[in-house]
């Protein structure tokens, strides 16, 4: 005698369904990692820029926005904006990255650098 089990296979379904749902969630935390490691590198090339460009900023101004360009090219990042004032250097970078199902993006960073008092000694 034989008998008809209508649920037959159905757990083959549900392991297909769990391993598509682990999928997701794994892609989801890969891709939340990958723009918290650009954030970073974004704002890890500004605050080196700012530095290299604070360094510099009395003996050769223009030289030290040239300076901060180069290092944030070298981080792999696009220098947007440097400005010099007195012995303190702001820096602005850039960087454009892709993100699946929500497209390309650019993200920002800025630092500054200089003394910790205007005017004190190095």
């Amino acid at each position: 005698m034989r008998r008809d089990h209508g649920d037959r296979g159905s757990a083959t379904l549900w392991g297909v369904a769990l391993m598509g749902l682990l999928m997701a969630v794994a892609t989801a935390l890969a891709t939340v990692g990958s723009v918290r490691v650009a954030r970073h590198k974004v704002n890890d090339a500004a605050d080196l820029s700012a530095l290299a460009a604070a360094r510099l900023a009395i003996a050769d101004p223009e030289g030290a926005c040239a300076r901060a360009a180069a290092l944030a090219v070298d981080n792999g990042v696009n220098l947007v904006k440097c400005e010099i004032n007195d012995e303190v250097a702001d820096v602005w970078t850039s960087l454009s990255i892709t993100v699946p199902l929500v497209g390309a993006r650019e993200l920002t960073g800025r630092a500054r650098a200089g003394p910790a008092q205007p005017g004190s000694p190095r």
